[in-house]
């Protein structure tokens, strides 16, 4: 009977633990994603100024956390009267259309004698026309000195034509600005090329998805040349972010889409990003070619591929506290009153944050702040994670949630001494989103070419975003000039997107 019991229990416990599992999937799929949770009041930021859990802060905390679960604080707004705004007009070509009575205009369009005007009232709309796809043809005139048709001697005589315009891509009918749109039609609004294609057959051109497959792969050959340099410039920083994404990519033997993985890199400094593609791998190995030559600071998640560098002299290993607090919230469902403390302990560290940056604190006085009240409170929460660890099921998403920050503590607690580190890899995460956006589009990548060239266009129009420009307008610009500066040896940096901004006088600089 004993025996039969155990097995019971041990039967009810995993069917709690799958009907938990199973509520966590479904919020996945179909819930809301934000990590938002109860409001917590002001004061239960304000806990916790020593390093141990005396009882009268655990009955405090005891009793701020039953306050947070029963409270719920709604904010009332008064909508205002709606109203309809103006549209931003500025730039947009004007055409303007005059309309007179039937009958007025002479044959020559102008007013009759027998009328005077007295007024005029005018009335605006937004039109729009298909794109203007149009052939761009280049005569080249040929002319010579009227005396040198009169020689006889025709080695002497001197023919002037103009320079030849270098095209973008040789022997390519595409011009920059259709090898422009493609990409950013594409990359930007993650259209499958079958739209492109069906756009451009709107517009009176019928391209075949081969051609168009040729035009953008001779494109992104050329712009190699910047990710290069791109990629140099970004493991320069002393300071970078890294992260890992999903693209499925189809396996030619099996032909059948496979989970390959793009790894995205982002100078914390100046928000440049480069993306890396190693045939889909996700292995350490890929991460020792991204950085394995790197001295500086690296903010990551805890994927085990990170922990070799901690190993390795001359790098700063940093963590997310995003992620941390994410594995929480995933648990509040299974032990809401024991994962709310844990969150309240690590709203006080993203509280510190959000008050420097109210402050306009320099990184020196920030980082005198999370001295003061960042560290003693991880202090606090390493004390919390011991003492809650005995009370919940090791396999429970809340025991997953304490196993994972426990593990990280070390590599959590280093931001404190650098004003400079942020709190969470957030930032990268936002660059990997269109990465996101594009595989519920265009679904999936044709080989592992296809996703080379899909990290190398994902990484320059990224650069773009953080610098404020334009992609289109930077990359028609750029794949004009482009075979210019190479004939000409120039320094291709003088074209990636910062430096091409500022010296345009535009976006961040």
């Amino acid at each position: 009977m004993e025996n039969l019991r155990m097995a019971i229990a041990e039967k009810d416990c995993m069917i709690r633990d799958l009907q938990d599992k199973l509520l966590w999937l479904r919020k996945k799929v179909f819930g809301q994603m934000s990590e938002k949770t109860l409001p917590v009041n002001p004061a239960q930021l304000s806990l916790f100024e020593e390093k141990h859990l005396t009882d009268e802060e655990r009955a405090q905390l005891d009793r701020e956390v039953e306050e947070a679960e029963k409270t719920i604080t709604k904010t009332i707004t008064v909508k205002a009267k709606p109203s309809r705004r103006p549209l931003d007009t500025t730039g947009l070509l004007e055409k303007v259309f005059h309309i007179y009575p039937d009958g007025v205009l002479d044959g020559n369009g102008n007013l009759r004698a027998e009328y005077v005007e007295i007024g005029t009232d005018e009335s605006s709309r937004l039109e729009k026309k298909p794109a203007d796809v149009y052939i761009h043809k280049d005569v080249f005139h040929k002319v010579i000195l009227k005396s040198d048709i009169e020689t006889n001697r025709p080695e002497d005589r001197e023919i002037l034509s103009p320079e030849r315009p270098l095209a973008p891509v040789a022997r390519c009918m595409a011009g920059a600005s259709v090898l422009s749109d493609i990409i950013v039609g594409k990359f930007v609004y993650h259209l499958p090329f079958y739209r492109l294609i069906q756009q451009y057959r709107e517009s009176g051109i019928t391209v075949s998805d081969s051609t168009m497959g040729g035009w953008y792969e001779a494109a992104v050959e050329k712009l190699k040349l910047l990710y290069d340099i791109l990629r140099r410039q970004i493991l320069s920083s002393e300071y970078v972010q890294i992260d890992e994404s999903v693209i499925p990519v189809i396996d030619n033997e099996k032909h059948k889409a496979r989970k390959g993985y793009e790894w995205c890199v982002r100078d914390a400094v100046t928000g440049d990003v480069m993306f890396y593609y190693d045939r889909g791998s996700r292995g350490h190995h890929v991460a020792r070619e991204i950085l394995g030559g790197y001295r500086g600071n690296v903010q990551c998640d805890g994927y085990e591929a990170y922990d070799q560098f901690e190993r390795m002299p001359g790098i700063t290993v940093h963590g997310c506290w995003a992620h941390v607090r994410r594995k929480f919230v995933d648990s509040l469902k299974e032990d809401e009153r024991l994962a709310m403390e844990g969150i309240l302990f690590i709203r006080k560290l993203y509280k510190v944050e959000s008050d420097a940056d109210d402050k306009g604190l320099s990184a020196e006085e920030r980082m005198e702040q999370r001295r003061k009240i960042s560290y003693p409170t991880i202090l606090m929460f390493e004390k919390w994670i011991e003492e809650t660890y005995a009370k919940v099921l090791p396999k429970s998403r809340l025991g997953e949630a304490l196993a994972y920050a426990y593990s990280l503590l070390p590599r959590l607690s280093r931001y404190v001494n650098d004003g400079r580190i942020n709190i969470d890899n957030n930032l990268i995460e936002n660059a990997v989103r269109p990465l996101a956006l594009g595989r519920k589009n265009y679904l999936f990548c044709g080989n592992d070419a296809s996703a080379y060239r899909a990290a190398i266009v994902y990484s320059l129009i990224g650069t773009c975003r953080a610098a404020g420009v334009d992609p289109r307008t930077w990359m028609e610009d750029v794949l004009t000039k482009l075979p210019y500066w190479q004939r000409d040896g120039k320094d291709l940096a003088g074209i990636l997107p910062r430096a091409w901004a500022k010296e345009n006088q535009i976006g961040n600089k």
